[in-house]
């Protein structure tokens, strides 16, 4: 498998080693101890599945306090897939980073607790798979909206379809600060 940290070096791509032959194809999609050697760390607690169609857009999503880590493969189709630096006090606080992850690739994505997440569908229909580390806590839930100004997420589909909640959403800059994650300097290694 070959990971590949993001211009946001928490957010990991992740490219399985796929076996093909006549019968088809054959790949590892999580395997504990090779996932967290690479950087894919907590135990993964809830599975997920998302079918859409071309335009709908979902998100951007997250947990606090009971944050959430997400690992998201696409089983059929295209999205494009965005992940967003909510950690107050991160350097990197309100960037993101997209990119298209498809079935024929086969790739994932590794998004940390502390980042809001969300896709939307290029290809006809698409079928999205996450591995969460929380289980869903309504009362945790913390959405900013797809369309804010600061952020200028270029989402490739001009027509989305969202749902009422998250249309309604508010911007990053107007979710109070103590409903967004705290961003923690990695520890200096010990000489």
């Amino acid at each position: 498998m070959k990971v590949t940290p993001q211009r946001l070096p928490e957010i990991l791509l992740i490219e399985p080693q796929v076996f093909r032959d006549a019968r088809g194809y054959f790949l590892e999609t999580h395997h504990a101890e090779r996932y967290a050697a690479a950087g894919v760390d907590g135990v993964f607690v809830q599975d997920n599945l998302s079918s859409s169609r071309r335009g709908v857009l979902r998100g951007l999503h997250y947990q606090y306090p009971r944050e959430q880590a997400k690992l998201i493969s696409v089983l059929s189709g295209e999205i494009f897939d965005v992940a967003v630096d909510i950690r107050r006090g991160s350097p990197t606080f309100g960037e993101w980073v997209g990119m298209p992850l498809s079935a024929a690739r086969h790739e994932q994505l590794f998004v940390p607790a502390g980042f809001a997440h969300g896709f939307c569908v290029v290809s006809e229909t698409a079928l999205v798979s996450y591995k969460c580390t929380t289980p869903y806590s309504p009362t945790d839930e913390g959405i900013v909206v797809f369309s804010d100004p600061d952020l200028a997420i270029d989402w490739p589909v001009r027509d989305v379809v969202v749902s009422d909640k998250d249309r309604a959403a508010p911007s990053l800059r107007g979710i109070a600060s103590e409903r967004l994650p705290r961003f923690v300097r990695p520890e200096a290694s010990v000489q």
